[in-house]
């Protein structure tokens, strides 16, 4: 009979994996900033953004407002390795006419108490840091704020809503200030469901979702901050408080809810309001089952259709009844006590009927709540992209505590709808105290944490004015390294290239290019057309330089490069043919002529011996001729930078610059030939290559070198060289970022302070990293996994620290380029004498092409810094390769032109 009767109120799994798919609606509705004004689960924002990581420590004050009573705490928090707290409570009663009278009373009432345990406790003199456990709907916009949006449960307090309640806390106490001497600082508000998913996290680092079922019902978790349409920012995570008590407010769960529910409604503090909440939590299922027996003993069911008093009376029936009924092993003796006591004279089968209905009411609350924690559940797994997951639910609340069916209930059902999550539920001890301390106590953590990380990244952060220093200085070593008494002692050399002239479009022909400057080396047939017809077709060969030839001999090196010239040769078919030949070689060299090179100094890891002050294309002569089986023109000698300004120049006949921002950094420009004192003639151009990579090598910059660049200089294979380029370039973004990260886990505020051992491998951290972990696109879960490929296991927060450090040095060297090709930029305009110049810049390397916010931070701060020269960026396209074939070209006619 009472299955018939309440047969609306058991849900089938698929009614449940419906609620579960509505629910997951609702969520989204209340993450989005258009779609959340109308959404009834409004998901709002904690402001908590980390859990705790067992590193937190010292003395923390809470206090609890939301449930039957008042509470204060104390908590102490030991850092001593085993995670331990302990807790000292004192409880104080909440007065009806303090919990619906006005605001003024209700937080003049909060504050005396915590006077009272303050002095109970001898906490005078202390200044200790407040956590505010406030459990009802508050829309948050920091930490310590939060605009009571509602009243729920059985509070109904005039004047409150819609105002900060942290305020109104901190008013009451200010007034208690002088009498008292107490400095209280209230650091976070907190919702209760909060305190409870941190609590447990302190216990349990999976756990990352809150829920109450008690007096009131709620569950919050930790969701990705780039769903968060309502706080600014993508980075981490935040503590959502999703406010599920409202669930079903506009109906949506209308066809669930039976005549009870309704009635239930209708006579409640907040009719239309809370609509899942009372089909859920203890405050109301005694009241639904009172309603139930009303109805049956009307209809005679029950009681031979005696109504008594007790059916008569609103919230006779309360929740500790209905779980004492559901002591199954007690049999039906307390049913009957219980009805006895409410004088209904039961019969046995009246005993049973009103045991089921019990029975039937605590399963639909217990299924409904599995249903929404199904959804949260799923949405967990799938922002982590798992297939399967591991988590920890917290857990508070007297229904769940104190039911004796109710919690395993809960699980089963739980693991029935989400059988791809493994879930352990945690019982909170005292979570909306201890919650609250917890958080303060992170937040505490975190702003020390946070004035640690600035501190360390601070010297990254360059200002304007440095900057424009910096472009002065470079200024001031482009004219020494021009001039001819200062030139020798110059750190930016200036080496001429004896590249007079950029392409005209005539050039044609068959031409070599060889390419050495880093790792791999290639060998290029680059076939030029003039005329309409006007094309560069390319066919080219890599081979790898294997790391005992770069540290090997000079001999063995151009040995190993014939060799490999060899092979192209024989595989395109052209042995015989005594092609001109450019020959790219990307390290610094000082030349006396187009064809004439001599090597000032090996960079980028090159180590070969007897090569420094002698010619390059000699060397490479001598190795063509100890393997006498080939010849080759070779026409000019060409730096990288060069080649990537005449590829573009090939393109754009403004492009006079080129740069390098790769695995290396540098610069070359088209200069009058009369500001270049160390070669004849003042008439016409030659382009420079700077090597400006140098710059800084006489200490010029040292105000603006971190210790961490000292570290990486100290560590490279050129100590005291380059200094500039180890700022600015591919090759040491890295490792500057490495030592930074040792830093940081040294001081305990990276990787748990546990330095793995990859940590310590120099060149562990590729600029190819420092792209992907800034890139945009990148939820941290993927930063995580790009940390975990390199062997460091980190959490969220430690993925926030990384992208970030990543971000200040490379930020740091975009800005540093810039204001170098600023100084150039702005001696070409002084060079035309105009008030504006248009100028083309051709840019090559990777730093430039794949990092994600690289080239956008050097256009910017170029443009600041000459904000009187418009500059175009031309993306290179492989200007080592056809630049040193156009090279090749334009060499050859102007040779022509100079013999005719």
């Amino acid at each position: 009979q009472v299955d018939r009767y309440l047969y609306h109120m058991r849900l089938s799994d698929d009614v449940l994996l419906d609620v579960m798919t509505r629910f997951q609606a609702e969520m989204v509705k209340g993450l989005g900033r258009d779609t959340n004004p109308t959404a009834t689960v409004k998901m709002l924002p904690s402001f908590v953004r980390s859990l705790p990581d067992g590193s937190e420590k010292g003395d923390f004050l809470a206090v609890d407002l939301g449930g039957s009573q008042f509470r204060a705490h104390q908590v102490k928090v030991f850092d001593d390795g085993k995670q331990s707290s302990q807790l000292e409570s004192k409880f104080y009663p909440t007065p009806k006419e303090v919990v619906q009278g006005n605001g003024v009373e209700l937080f003049d009432y909060v504050a005396d108490c915590l006077i009272d345990f303050i002095e109970t406790k001898n906490l005078k003199h202390k200044k200790l840091p407040l956590g505010f456990t406030f459990s009802f709907p508050c829309k948050q916009t920091k930490l310590d704020e939060g605009v009571l949006l509602a009243w729920t449960k059985h509070f109904k307090v005039r004047g409150v809503q819609d105002t900060d309640v942290v305020t109104s806390l901190r008013k009451a106490l200010q007034k208690h200030k002088a009498s008292f001497d107490i400095d209280l600082d209230v650091l976070a508000l907190v919702n209760d469901t909060v305190g409870t998913m941190m609590t447990c996290g302190y216990d349990d680092q999976r756990c990352e979702i809150g829920l109450i079922i008690g007096t009131g019902t709620n569950a919050c978790y930790m969701e990705e901050m780039r769903h968060i349409d309502l706080v600014e920012g993508d980075e981490g995570r935040m503590c959502i408080n999703t406010e599920w008590g409202a669930f079903g407010d506009d109906g949506a769960l209308d066809d669930l809810r039976t005549e009870f529910d309704r009635e239930l409604d209708l006579g409640s503090l907040h009719p239309g309001k809370q609509l899942f909440e009372k089909m859920i939590s203890s405050l109301y299922l005694g009241e639904l089952v009172r309603l139930i027996l009303l109805k049956m003993t009307k209809e005679g069911l029950l009681f031979n259709g005696k109504v008594s008093t007790a059916l008569l009376t609103k919230g006779k029936i309360e929740m500790k009844h209905v779980s004492a009924m559901e002591k199954y092993k007690e049999g039906l003796s307390n049913t009957k006590e219980i009805l006895t006591e409410l004088n209904l004279f039961p019969s046995e089968e009246d005993c049973i009927a009103v045991q089921h209905v019990c029975t039937i009411v605590s399963f639909r609350s217990a299924n409904l709540c599995a249903a929404a924690l199904a959804a949260i559940l799923t949405r967990l797994r799938e922002n982590k992209k798992l297939l399967r997951m591991r988590t920890t639910v917290g857990i508070d609340g007297g229904l769940y505590k104190s039911h004796p069916q109710y919690a395993k209930r809960l699980h089963k059902v739980v693991r029935r709808l989400v059988p791809n999550c493994d879930v352990r539920f945690l019982l909170s001890v005292s979570g909306s105290g201890k919650g609250a301390a917890m958080v303060t106590a992170v937040a505490y953590r975190l702003a020390a944490q946070r004035k640690q990380i600035d501190a360390a990244l601070a010297p990254f952060l360059l200002s304007l004015e440095t900057l424009r220093e910096v472009k002065n200085k470079m200024r001031t070593e482009l004219e020494y390294g021009l001039k001819r008494e200062t030139q020798a002692s110059a750190s930016v050399k200036m080496l001429p290239t004896y590249v007079c002239g950029t392409p005209d479009g005539t050039e044609k022909g068959k031409f070599l290019a060889l390419d050495l400057g880093g790792t791999n080396f290639r060998v290029l047939l680059v076939k030029i057309k003039s005329g309409r017809r006007r094309s560069v077709q390319m066919y080219n060969k890599i081979f790898a330089i294997p790391l005992e030839i770069m540290q090997g001999t000079g001999e063995e090196l151009f040995d190993h490069i014939v060799q490999c010239i060899a092979d192209f040769l024989e595989y395109m078919g052209i042995k015989g043919a005594r092609l001109p030949l450019g020959f790219t070689f990307s390290f610094p060299c000082r030349q006396a002529s187009i064809d004439k090179g001599t090597l000032v100094g090996w960079t980028k890891g090159f180590k070969a011996t007897d090569c420094e002050g002698e010619d390059v294309v000699d060397m490479l002569r001598e190795a063509i001729r100890r393997r006498n089986e080939f010849d080759l023109d070779i026409v000019a000698v060409v730096n990288d930078t060069v080649g990537t300004m005449m590829t573009c120049g090939y393109e754009d006949p403004n492009c006079e610059i080129g740069l390098i921002a790769g695995t290396g950094s540098n610069v070359c420009y088209m200069e009058d030939m009369k500001n270049i004192e160390i070669v004849e003639g003042n008439e016409g151009k030659m382009c420079i290559n700077t090597e400006w990579g140098g710059f800084g090598d006489n200490g010029c910059i040292d105000n603006i070198r971190t210790k961490y660049d000292k570290e990486v200089d100290e560590g490279s294979l050129n100590p005291g060289k380059q200094r500039y380029e180890k700022m600015t370039s591919g090759m040491y973004l890295g490792e500057i970022v490495r030592q930074i990260l040792i830093d940081l886990t040294k001081q305990g505020l990276l990787f748990r302070g546990q330095i793995s051992e990859s940590l310590t491998k120099r060149g562990i951290f590729e600029t190819k990293f420092l792209s992907q972990i800034e890139s945009d696109r990148l939820a941290l879960l993927q930063v995580r996994q790009i940390l975990q490929q390199l062997g460091l296991d980190s959490t969220c927060d430690d993925s926030i620290i990384v992208k970030e450090v990543c971000g200040a040095v490379s930020k740091r060297a975009a800005q540093l380029c810039g204001a170098g090709l600023a100084a150039i930029v702005e001696k070409k305009r002084e060079n035309r004498g105009v008030e504006q110049l248009q100028i083309t810049v051709g840019v090559d390397g990777t730093l430039y092409k794949l990092h994600p916010h690289f080239s956008r931070v050097l256009r910017e701060t170029v443009k600041k810094l000459a904000p009187q020269c418009d500059v175009t960026f031309m993306l290179s396209e492989d200007g080592s390769g056809k630049g040193a074939a156009l090279i090749t070209a334009v060499a050859k006619r102007l040779h022509n032109v100079g013999q005719k």
